[in-house]
């Protein structure tokens, strides 16, 4: 979904027919101005970070902390998968007290009794 030649000639195209071909070349320096600003604000922000963090800055893993490694709908998967797999835990976890519970109640005096015409 990154913005391709085609995608920026549609925009240009466009912008030539709203803004008109002699407002674009204004309005193409603003935006640029406008990059350069944010960019110098970025740079601004990371120095003082890095000023701030000391020699802790290039030990931190950037990459990590990337928000567009997120997917949102993979996050949702897995807590919806951790939850199931934590009930399957419990459900287990009580089945196996149940027939605890029976083998006691049939086997009181410590030993198993079995129906004869069961087996």
């Amino acid at each position: 979904m990154g913005l391709n030649f085609e995608k920026i000639l549609v925009i240009l195209v466009i912008a030539m027919f709203v803004l008109g071909p002699e407002r674009i070349p204004a309005y193409a320096k603003k935006f640029g101005d406008l990059v350069r600003n944010i960019k110098h604000m970025a740079d601004g922000a990371k120095d003082r970070l890095r000023d701030e963090m000391g020699p802790e800055f290039d030990d931190v893993d950037w990459r990590q902390l990337d928000p567009r490694q997120y997917d949102p709908r993979r996050i949702i998967r897995d807590a919806l998968v951790e939850d199931e797999r934590e009930a399957r835990a419990e459900a287990r976890k009580e089945r196996v007290a149940e027939a605890r519970r029976e083998r006691e109640a049939l086997a009181g005096d410590g030993t198993l009794k079995y129906d004869d015409e069961a087996t």
